[in-house]
């Protein structure tokens, strides 16, 4: 397994960057399309089609997910995936039209000492189109893709994903792009929040590091809201309902709480997406629901971490590495 969210079969995974403008665009493309679902918990997100993504609406599968930098500029990355998996036939037939179905979500990431003054009104929607034509099995992490110009507290966050492998067979996996208000690492302290999940050292052997005292978590003086935003997706091969992909993604959002702190803050706009693949089917229903959901928070924590691990120098934020 490559510990990332493409070893959930059908999946792919694709990053885009401009690092001038210190921003990008990552895309989640299910093969043949997924059920999906979107729970939403910080308090500025910034989304595009996640009302029809509510178990209560007709639609049952999505083609695409899209998540960019740029803030609301962002979400013409939707656009240009979009009219990408229309070329490619991918999307609901409507009479004689093919509308794929692309979600998305965006991270505030204008304050990271980028070029912002750019002209290119297609800047966004042509990152999402070089991201799909890169989308593949493996992909990288860091300072990539949506990942590129986003901030964890006071350091570099970063793009970072994990999987896992069920006692069913069934697989999961989490992607998940880290800019959030709060630390990802324990102040003081080199050792992550989430260390006491980490496998075979992918973010640094932080197990092997002594927990740091008790600290005191104060609000930064930088605080304003709408300036953060933690986005992920949570995929799996087992065969769900749009209900149940809600309940898994509502789940998941324990992971962001093992992994920051604090989090969905009114700083925040964290969104979690899930979608279900459909290629194994499910025997125990809601006991199997339930596992899932386990996996998928200690994924998404994990995933959490490792983003911040793996993000490189870029802007006035130093990576977690470069502390000592």
């Amino acid at each position: 397994m490559r510990n990332l969210i493409t070893d959930v079969p059908g999946i792919r995974v694709g990053n885009a960057q401009n690092r001038k403008v210190r921003t990008g665009v990552t895309v989640v493309l299910p093969e043949g399309g997924a059920v999906c679902a979107v729970d939403v918990r910080g308090g500025a997100p910034g989304t595009r089609e996640t009302d029809l993504l509510d178990p209560s609406c007709m639609s049952e599968r999505s083609d695409g997910i899209a998540l960019a930098g740029g803030s609301l500029f962002g979400l013409d990355a939707a656009g240009g995936l979009m009219h990408w998996l229309r070329r490619k036939g991918h999307g609901g037939k409507f009479l004689d039209a093919t509308i794929p179905s692309v979600p998305a979500a965006i991270v505030f990431d204008l304050h990271n000492e980028g070029d912002k003054s750019w002209t290119d009104e297609r800047l966004y929607f042509d990152l999402a189109t070089e991201a799909a034509d890169a989308a593949g099995k493996d992909f990288a992490m860091g300072t990539e893709g949506a990942g590129t110009g986003t901030t964890a507290g006071e350091i570099k966050g970063g793009l970072g994903s994990a999987s896992q492998k069920l006692d069913s067979g069934a697989t999961v996996g989490a992607l998940v792009v880290v800019n959030c208000f709060g630390q990802a690492v324990i102040p003081g302290s080199k050792r992550f929040w989430a260390a006491d999940f980490e496998r075979g050292g992918e973010f640094g052997g932080c197990t092997d590091l002594p927990p740091p005292a008790p600290v005191k978590t104060e609000i930064p003086e930088f605080a304003e809201a709408g300036l953060n935003t933690t986005l992920a997706v949570i995929a799996t091969d087992l065969t769900l309902t749009k209900a149940q992909a809600k309940r898994i993604a509502m789940v998941a959002q324990d992971g962001l709480a093992r992994a920051i702190h604090p989090v969905h803050t009114p700083f925040d706009g964290d969104v979690i997406f899930c979608i279900s693949t459909g290629k194994q089917e499910m025997e125990a229903k809601e006991v199997e629901v339930t596992l899932l959901a386990m996996a998928a928070v200690e994924c998404l924590a994990r995933a959490t971490a490792r983003g911040v691990y793996e993000a490189t120098e870029l802007g006035p934020y130093p990576p977690y590495r470069s502390l000592k």
